[in-house]
């Protein structure tokens, strides 16, 4: 028995929520529905003309969610990050203190600069859109990667955002190596279209032969292994991965167990918010797998866990929400 069930690595963000309209995003020139990197001016000038009530603002990035997602179920985690020793970065790591997930800064001094901020938009239609800032998050490197948390770890869970860098990928290919080591297992999540499609090389490098857990949706599925067909993209996904799960909204989502694909009936909710709701799905899985779930289990508790974030603003449960779940499936672990 380990330790942790799950070792994250990622880019830690302040996620500062707006709900706003289509015609906000089309007036500034915003690409819906996927993220965009952007500079501290202009993400600061667009929360300057988002003119209505105060923006929701609580730790973030993908990663930390989905390890937030696994503790709130009652799992363990470690994360790796990089936040700076301003006000921010006191706040995140506070809130990481006071759930019980531990973090590289246990045994490593903070450097100044400015905590990265995510702008995520919100439109009528839940549709998210986010506009991130990395600040020193962008600096993330093999500094960061801690081979004494991955070697007590079940998996380690690996953010696809991080491609973006250079410094990160190479702590993407260091965080893999070690795991490898210790005979940690690998998860690694595409993230995100636009960075599948920037940044396909690298994810293809670090793949390399095979990944033991791929996490990605329809569309990047599809982005990475140029078919257009779903079909045809995860039977190429197959020979790339020992299990694979692919998440298709509001149509579900199926999960192959090295033998075969295996089909997971959505849950009809009305959706106001689907910020997170692929960092949760992520986190119900890991949860499932490292506690005694099958595969099929694991996406059940997923595909419920995902509805009830959805239904909500924010990409983390609300209140007893992740107790509620587990009773409501009848999980006992």
């Amino acid at each position: 028995m380990k330790k942790y069930n799950v070792y994250g690595i990622g880019n830690a963000l302040v996620d500062v929520e707006f709900e706003v309209t289509d015609k906000f995003l089309d007036k500034h020139d915003i690409s819906k529905g996927v993220m965009t990197l952007v500079d501290q001016e202009l993400q600061f000038k667009l929360i300057d003309d988002i003119n209505h009530a105060e923006a929701v603002q609580k730790p973030g990035g993908s990663a930390a969610n989905t390890l937030y997602a696994i503790n709130q179920f009652g799992g363990s985690a470690f994360y790796s990050c990089k936040v700076a020793a301003d006000a921010f970065g006191d706040s995140y790591l506070k809130n990481m203190d006071e759930v019980g997930i531990n973090t590289n800064f246990d045994r490593q001094e903070r450097e100044k600069g400015i905590t990265g901020k995510c702008l995520v938009m919100v439109t009528d239609d839940a549709e998210r859109t986010l506009n991130t800032y990395l600040g020193i998050s962008a600096e993330l490197s093999t500094q960061e990667v801690d081979e004494q948390a991955i070697q007590h770890s079940e998996y380690v869970y690996i953010e696809g955002y991080l491609a973006a860098s250079e410094k990160g990928h190479e702590a993407m290919k260091l965080t893999k190596s070690m795991a490898q080591k210790h005979n940690t297992k690998t998860a690694l999540t595409l993230s995100d279209p636009s960075i599948v499609e920037a940044f396909k090389g690298r994810f293809k490098e670090l793949i390399g032969d095979s990944i033991d857990l791929l996490f990605c949706n329809a569309e990047e599925a599809k982005i990475y292994t140029g078919k257009e067909d779903l079909a045809e993209a995860r039977d190429t996904l197959k020979n790339l991965a020992q299990k694979i799960v692919i998440t298709e909204g509001k149509h579900g989502s199926m999960v192959y167990d090295g033998s075969s694909f295996i089909d997971v009936s959505p849950h009809e909710v009305q959706a106001v918010d689907t910020n997170g709701a692929g960092d949760m799905y992520a986190g119900a899985f890991l949860y499932g797998i490292t506690n005694g779930l099958s595969d099929h289990e694991a996406a059940k508790l997923a595909s419920l866990a995902g509805s009830k974030v959805v239904s909500q603003f924010g990409p983390r449960l609300n209140g007893n929400k992740a107790r509620e779940i587990l009773d409501t499936l009848q999980v006992k672990i």
